[in-house]
């Protein structure tokens, strides 16, 4: 599951972090067994990744998150974005094209762009340029809307590098997800 030894579950924020994934996910994930040993750093997390994700069209959120989570390796952050794809917007199929190579998923050429955009911020931040940006205005994203993408890859990487440095695993609902499609 993970490299750290999961925390006391009768801490009441530990509890209420179990708590909320079961409600929302059924089990409690890896990464938040891994993660509550800190509750106000999972609490921060969800907070920024909220304002993130509150400010864009989820489908967008979710490529960008994707195109990040994929560059950057991250199985947990793949398989768990590739799934709400696949339960909210695309055929098992299609969602399987994206995780391999969106280029040959029949995206179009803006959300391709996004995706593009996205994987180049998580990879090499210092390499993005205005060449770049003026190729996400050339498809109709405005600035605010750039800037979203960028916040979303950024944290897509903060949140996959820590997940990867304690070891936690994709959850078991995940991989069977990914196999029984």
């Amino acid at each position: 599951m993970s490299y750290l030894e999961p925390p006391d579950e009768s801490d009441p924020d530990v509890a209420r972090l179990y708590e909320a994934d079961r409600d929302k996910l059924g089990y409690v994930a890896n990464y938040t067994r891994a993660l509550a040993l800190r509750p106000a750093a999972i609490d921060a997390w969800a907070a920024l990744n909220g304002a993130v994700k509150s400010a864009m069209d989820l489908r967008r959120y979710e490529l960008a998150t994707l195109a990040a989570a994929r560059r950057l390796e991250s199985e947990y952050c793949t398989l768990a974005h590739a799934a709400v794809l696949r339960e909210r917007f695309y055929d098992a199929e299609t969602t399987a094209r994206l995780a391999a190579d969106h280029h040959g998923a029949g995206l179009s050429a803006a959300d391709a762009a996004v995706m593009d955009f996205a994987g180049k911020v998580a990879a090499a931040p210092n390499a993005v340029a205005a060449a770049d940006v003026a190729a996400l205005r050339g498809h109709g994203l405005s600035d605010t809307e750039i800037l979203d993408v960028a916040l979303t890859a950024a944290a897509r990487c903060f949140f996959s590098t820590l997940v990867a440095a304690v070891g936690a695993e994709p959850d078991g609902a995940l991989r069977a997800a990914r196999t029984s499609s």
